[in-house]
């Protein structure tokens, strides 16, 4: 039985235990979300790991980073520093994208040290094996070929996969004819539409959808579903190929969840603030309230270098409207490979758009971080304020680096600090004395 069968069922199993656990909730509250498919548990049955998480409304807004291999970067030992800075700063899940390099082997040591779910977009493999080994082209990958990647790293223990399976025919021809600024910008998109062109068929994803939800369910893969057409710039955002796959997104989401295979939707990518909470309710709306997991979205096309800001801000934007899965954005996105001081700013930022989010959505215990940070400088208390903060280590190198004035303030304000003089100001005996004044 997969997880959501036996959600149908109102199974108690161990994995709804774990989870809810992990989560602060009751098992039946994740069983009766993953019934209605608004929840979602990334759990495959060969990776066994104790921070099993879900993703839905009801629930802290996750973050997910990713790293991997690039052609020009090809060693293993490098995502797997990446892989221990993200879990450091806090991330909920991790997406292996690599291209160079032996893939099977990145893939399998990041799973052994990984003790949260762990995605993949297997036709990164399937291409870069057919380009690289074979010198072929990208059309001349087979259909075989494709699954049987998938089925491989199904086996291998990924929790789940991105797949383009909403680029169709009828996508593209739509998209033909809305002429784009830029076009596809999603690899896995691109990689499909050629070939679809090279071949002179139907996406083999969409074609052959039940063969791969067979293969997902035998292993319980959750199934993300890839946004090919998503925009990449903000003049793209919001049009009719864009809209045109979330359509088919939402009836490959029931297909999905009638084979027993849970599903997350992806989403844009570059938009302006003002589209975000509409383009959040149409996916709801249209893929019947499946989890929506976000590329940022990014609210500016000019910010090469902060790309963590401008996603932070689209993904706060998004979770407070349901958005329920951030990916998070680097400081390198657009211009080169992540390393590890990109990885923690990426997952830095989207954890703080994520809480924000949170809080607005009266997540229950939310605001209890804060209130107690404020507790803590109320109190100039700054061991307690640097524990309580996302990033305790950058917060304590500024702390060290700004030193202190008399040990109870900071080098900003020193013996003019506003906490201190208010306190003064109110003491018993100022009080007092004004009272008599």
């Amino acid at each position: 039985m997969s997880i959501r069968e036996d959600a149908l069922n109102g199974k108690i199993t161990p994995v709804f235990e774990k989870c809810a656990q992990n989560e602060g909730v009751t098992p039946e509250f994740l069983i009766e979300g993953v019934a209605k498919g608004v929840i979602a548990i990334p759990k495959n049955h060969h990776h066994d790991f104790d921070r099993i998480m879900a993703v839905g409304p009801g629930l802290s807004t996750k973050v997910n980073a990713n790293i991997g291999s690039s052609k020009d970067h090809q060693g293993v030992e490098q995502e797997l520093q990446k892989l221990c800075v993200a879990l450091k700063a806090g991330t909920d899940a991790v997406m292996d994208l690599s291209m160079g390099g032996d893939l099977n082997e990145v893939r399998n040591e990041i799973l052994k040290n990984c003790p949260i779910p762990l995605g993949t977009v297997p036709i990164y493999q399937s291409v870069a094996e057919i380009v690289e080994n074979q010198k072929k082209d990208i059309g001349e990958v087979t259909v075989e070929q494709i699954f049987d990647t998938i089925r491989q790293q199904a086996e291998a223990g990924v929790d789940f996969m991105t797949i383009h399976c909403g680029i169709t025919k009828s996508t593209l021809e739509r998209l033909n004819n809305h002429k784009r600024l830029m076009g596809v910008v999603s690899r896995g998109g691109s990689f499909c539409i050629e070939w679809m062109s090279y071949n002179k068929k139907e996406n083999p994803f969409y074609e052959h959808y039940d063969e791969l939800l067979a293969i997902l369910k035998e292993h319980e893969v959750t199934l993300s579903l890839g946004d090919s057409v998503r925009p990449g710039c903000l003049v793209d955002a919001t049009d009719a190929g864009q809209i045109q796959e979330l359509i088919y997104l939402g009836e490959l989401t029931q297909r999905a969840w009638d084979a027993g295979v849970q599903v997350i939707v992806e989403g844009p990518g570059h938009m302006p603030m003002d589209q975000i909470e509409a383009n959040i309710l149409l996916q709801k709306r249209l893929c019947h309230g499946a989890p929506f997991y976000v590329l940022g979205p990014l609210v500016t096309d000019i910010a090469p270098g902060y790309d963590h800001i401008t996603g932070a801000i689209g993904g706060a934007i998004a979770a407070k409207a349901g958005a329920d899965f951030l990916c998070y954005v680097t400081p390198a996105e657009h211009l080169k490979l992540p390393d590890n001081d990109d990885v923690r700013d990426g997952v830095i930022a989207s954890k703080i758009a994520g809480h924000a989010a949170d809080i607005c959505n009266g997540l229950p215990g939310a605001i209890e971080r804060d209130i107690a940070m404020a507790k803590c400088r109320n109190n100039l208390d700054w061991k307690g304020q640097i524990d309580l903060s996302l990033d305790p280590e950058k917060a304590q190198r500024f702390r060290d680096q700004g030193g202190t004035y008399k040990g109870d303030a900071c080098s900003m304000c020193g013996s003019y600090c506003a906490i201190k003089v208010y306190k003064k100001a109110t003491s018993a005996k100022r009080m007092a004395g004004l009272e008599t004044a």
